[in-house]
């Protein structure tokens, strides 16, 4: 095989954690949701940002504390101060370690790319 065909060609691969029941627990979505909800300090916010409805976000934040078993995100009330949310440790834990997998996998990934489709032949 040609390799020069493969040269300017990257793989793209997707990432995410099941529990035993294949129902995803933490992907690139619920990354983007954590992110935002750090960023911006409001369940609210990050559902506006990402064009997502509250319930949507809500639910998946759920659905992930439901399966870990701890809570990702503490809440305040709101009042004269307003509320707001933020990451609990575990949260950010969560995204960093996600994070850190992510580029693992996805250098890893190029490697074997390039290893397999880039290689010049041998023979």
């Amino acid at each position: 095989m040609d390799a020069s065909h493969f040269e300017h060609f990257a793989l793209k691969i997707k990432i995410w954690i099941e529990d035993e029941k294949g129902s995803v627990v933490f992907g690139a979505g619920r990354l983007r949701i954590l992110q935002a909800v750090d960023r911006l300090g409001s369940l609210q916010a990050a559902a506006k940002e990402l064009s997502m409805s509250y319930r949507a976000v809500w639910g998946k934040i759920k659905a992930t504390e439901d399966s870990l078993g701890q809570p990702l995100v503490a809440r305040r009330a709101g009042g004269t101060r307003g509320g707001g949310s933020e990451l609990t440790p575990l949260g950010k834990a969560l995204v960093e370690r996600f994070q850190r997998l992510q580029t693992l996998t996805e250098t890893a990934a190029d490697d074997l790319f390039q290893g397999v489709f880039t290689e010049r032949d041998r023979d």
